[in-house]
């Protein structure tokens, strides 16, 4: 459970309200998020159990986690200190 101080919880709802709105974008029913803060790794998982029976790495230190044509996941490594991703259109 996320512990904010009343000055902080403005800022905490619209970053929030942020992340949902952006989370509305996916073609995606249900969407599991972890945070390993130590090791600054989101893991995203878009079905339980996610069963990936393949991973792609790509060179900007994320990886794809596949079940057939499915993406099933997503490791993102240091998501902290990253930039918005911009897809390479190739």
């Amino acid at each position: 459970m996320a512990t904010v101080t009343a000055n902080r919880t403005e800022d905490f709802i619209s970053n929030c309200v942020m992340v949902a709105k952006n989370m509305l974008k996916l073609p995606l029913q249900h969407v599991w998020l972890d945070y390993d803060r130590e090791a600054d790794v989101l893991y995203m998982s878009f079905r339980k159990p996610q069963r990936a029976k393949k991973t792609i790495e790509t060179d900007d230190d994320i990886l794809i986690r596949k079940d057939g044509k499915d993406i099933v996941g997503l490791t993102i490594m240091n998501v902290s200190t990253r930039e918005q991703f911009h897809p390479d259109p190739d």
